[in-house]
């Protein structure tokens, strides 16, 4: 039997986590490659039909990453973004999938390592989670298509 390899799409704002991600590029560190990256302007500007969307079309995970709390450039923005991630985990346990398929990180532009942290802490979250329910690609139970 083959190795879940789970997908994960990763909203990052392009001042901070964008560059982090950049940067551990440019310093060649190791992380998951199942991560796929949505640069946004600012994780305030990540609403949340986009988590759902995303959840409802098969990834098994998804994340936020946004500035630090106080550090954003668009003064609230990440605040704004981590509340629309709560409220989004609480739907999703009510939809009955669960809550740990959805986080929100803060980082800086200077957080490379963390970076790959986050995504490799991430992609273990979600195996030991397992497929999402809704995956369409025939490696879940209950997707549609």
């Amino acid at each position: 039997m083959e190795e879940f390899s789970p997908k994960i799409i990763a909203f990052c704002c392009q001042y901070c986590a964008y560059a982090a991600g950049d940067l551990a590029g440019s310093m060649r560190l190791q992380y998951a490659s199942n991560i796929r990256v949505v640069l946004v302007p600012c994780s305030g500007r990540v609403d949340a039909i986009h988590l759902l969307r995303a959840i409802e079309d098969g990834a098994d995970g998804v994340y936020v990453a946004g500035c630090l709390e106080g550090g954003c450039h668009f003064v609230k923005g990440n605040f704004i973004a981590k509340k629309r991630v709560r409220f989004v985990k609480k739907l999703l346990t009510k939809l009955g999938i669960e809550e740990e398929r959805l986080e929100m990180f803060n980082l800086s532009s200077a957080d490379g390592p963390r970076f790959a942290e986050i995504a490799n802490e991430m992609t273990e979250r979600i195996k030991a989670v397992g497929p999402s329910p809704l995956r369409r690609d025939g490696k879940a139970g209950s997707g549609t298509g």
